[in-house]
């Protein structure tokens, strides 16, 4: 199975769109930020959009989506994998949207406990599959995947603490659009594939194999 995994859209899907015409994936999975401030209506069309070259997208909002983009991403034709789960040929997949607290304010943000007891309960309803994806905006605490430019860690220390626990087989994550690239937390993989903005994603390769399924690659790629 071949899974694009994209991030930080901030309403610009035009690079998504262009390699969508011309590359044929399995799964299209959006890890929040999908507008910028909104406004209502743009998350749950561009969804639409995306999901229109017959590919499943699921999706999850960002801190910098408006608290109607929970409707949106339902009334679209996308899967809303936020707090929830989903199971694609036996692979589980599970998310979290929003962000831990930022000094900005932005709309959907949630409390460290808040974060551990809905992240918990998604997690622990895909554990008895072999190979698990936990889609998150914000990203885990203390990686290469949350360095501020100022060199301070600001990923969720909830999020890290389930990611520890139940140690699915990759994290995708965004929300710090400078710090793309891979990490490790015991055995999974943490991939902040980017700002799709300015034209990044993920390619995650899953084998069809089941004796095989242990070897996942993932590549960070411009679309651009």
């Amino acid at each position: 199975m071949k899974i694009l995994a994209v991030t930080d859209i901030h309403g610009n899907f035009r690079p998504l769109i262009e390699y969508l015409k011309n590359n044929q994936v399995d799964l299209v999975i959006l890890a929040g930020d999908i507008t910028h401030f909104g406004p209502e209506k743009l998350g749950e069309d561009i969804l639409n959009e995306i999901s229109s070259y017959d590919v499943p997208v699921m999706a999850i909002p960002g801190n910098c989506d408006l608290e109607s983009i929970h409707k949106e991403i339902e009334s679209s034709r996308a899967v809303n994998i936020h707090a929830r789960s989903w199971v694609v040929k036996d692979v589980g997949i599970c998310g979290f949207g929003g962000s831990n607290p930022t000094p900005f304010n932005t709309p959907l943000e949630f409390e460290e406990v808040e974060i551990y007891d809905e992240a918990k309960n998604a997690l622990e309803s895909i554990k008895d599959h072999k190979i698990t994806i936990f889609v998150t905006h914000a990203p885990p605490h203390g990686t290469k995947t949350d360095l501020l430019p100022s060199g301070e860690h600001a990923g969720s220390t909830s999020l890290r603490q389930v990611i520890e626990k139940y140690q699915p087989t990759i994290n995708i994550c965004g929300h710090i659009h400078e710090s793309r690239g891979t990490d490790r937390i015991g055995q999974t993989m943490v991939v902040n594939p980017g700002k799709m903005d300015e034209g990044y994603a993920c390619l995650i390769n899953i084998p069809e194999d089941d004796e095989k399924k242990d070897s996942i690659e993932t590549e960070i790629i411009e679309l651009t």
